[in-house]
């Protein structure tokens, strides 16, 4: 089954993020607006309770820390993926690794946190879609104390086979 790790933001940046997801993010439907912490990646139905122990011990270890997002940003010439650029905090980017220590696996692309507001975009419309964002700044912040294991189910939707609150209960 494939699984992922996530950091759902708030409501309030989820619906901001949304407002342009469901015109431009062919995912839409199938995930809300997430911070992807580690992509998706295969596992057994035996081992996941096994890993998620590993994911809980490791979350304790962490304590809250704050998201900022700043502006609009784009992985072109890479792909044409628009999304909400999130600050590479310390906090983040340690977190990212204890978890991708734990999952070991490969990871495709160099990890980059942000939120995707747009994807599988023609060149001209990306162009397009990029040119009026990226003028727009976005200026959020808010604590972040929990993540999530998903798992995909077969229509392709993803959903929540637990959370982690950061720190000790």
């Amino acid at each position: 089954m494939k699984y992922g790790i996530v950091i759902f933001p708030s409501k309030s940046l989820q619906d901001k993020a949304n407002a342009y997801r469901k015109r431009y993010d062919t995912h839409y439907a199938l995930i809300p607006p997430h911070l992807t912490l580690i992509s998706s990646f295969e596992e057994d139905d035996d081992k996941i309770k096994k890993l998620a122990d590993q994911i809980r011990n490791t979350a304790e270890r962490f304590s809250p820390f704050q998201l900022k997002v700043l502006k609009f940003s784009s992985f072109q010439p890479v792909n044409n993926v628009i999304y909400m650029k999130v600050e590479s905090s310390h906090e983040i980017v340690d977190l990212h690794e204890a978890l991708a220590s734990i999952v070991d696996r490969p990871q495709e692309y160099s990890f980059v946190p942000h939120i995707t507001v747009g994807q599988n975009l023609s060149n001209d419309e990306h162009s397009d879609v990029y040119s009026s964002l990226r003028m727009q700044p976005i200026n959020h912040e808010e604590t972040v104390d929990r993540f999530h294991l998903l798992y995909q189910l077969e229509n392709g939707q993803w959903t929540v086979y637990e959370t982690f609150r950061l720190g000790k209960e």
